[in-house]
C-alpha cells in the first residue's frame, strides 16, 4: 500500500461509520468503473485498429485537410 493511501485510510478511520461506509461504496464503485473501462477498451483493439487503417487510407488518398 502507499504512504498515499495508508494516510487517506487513517483519516477515513476516523470518521463515524457512515461516512467511512460512503466513502468506501465511493472507492469500490471507482475501481468497479476503472475494470469495466479497461475490459471495453481492451475489446475495442480491433475496431479501433479499423477506423486507423480507415483513417490512414484516407489520408494517403488526399481526402483530409489540416486542422
Amino acid at each position: 500500500m502507499t504512504q498515499l493511501l495508508d494516510k487517506a485510510i487513517a483519516a477515513v478511520a476516523t470518521l463515524p461509520e457512515p461516512e467511512q461506509d460512503a466513502l468506501a461504496a465511493i472507492l469500490l464503485e471507482e475501481i468497479a468503473s476503472e475494470r469495466r473501462w479497461l475490459e471495453s477498451f481492451a475489446k475495442s483493439q480491433d475496431a479501433l485498429a479499423k477506423l486507423v487503417e480507415a483513417a490512414l487510407a484516407e489520408h494517403a488518398a488526399g481526402h483530409t485537410k489540416p486542422l
